[in-house]
């Protein structure tokens, strides 16, 4: 089982100086959101950024992560 913090700590190592905001959508630590900005993402588009947080999770998809939802934006859109 994942807590809030693996989630985190996953997403903000893989996007170099991200930052990241999880939530348990559920509260069965297995149905997260995540709020994700990075500078990383500059002309990247949406399908790209998303793409790159998948793959800072990607081990964990479908095995204790069942779900995730994605929001990506710049540091100066927040």
């Amino acid at each position: 089982m994942l807590s809030l913090a693996d989630v985190q700590q996953m997403i903000e190592g893989h996007i170099p100086d991200s930052t990241c905001e999880v939530t348990d959508l559920t509260g069965t630590s297995d149905h997260f959101a995540v709020y994700v900005t990075s500078p990383s993402f500059r002309g990247k588009t949406l399908i790209q950024q998303h793409k790159m947080v998948y793959a800072a999770v990607g081990e964990y998809l479908t095995r204790e992560i069942h779900a995730l939802s994605i929001k990506t934006e710049l540091p100066e859109e927040s």
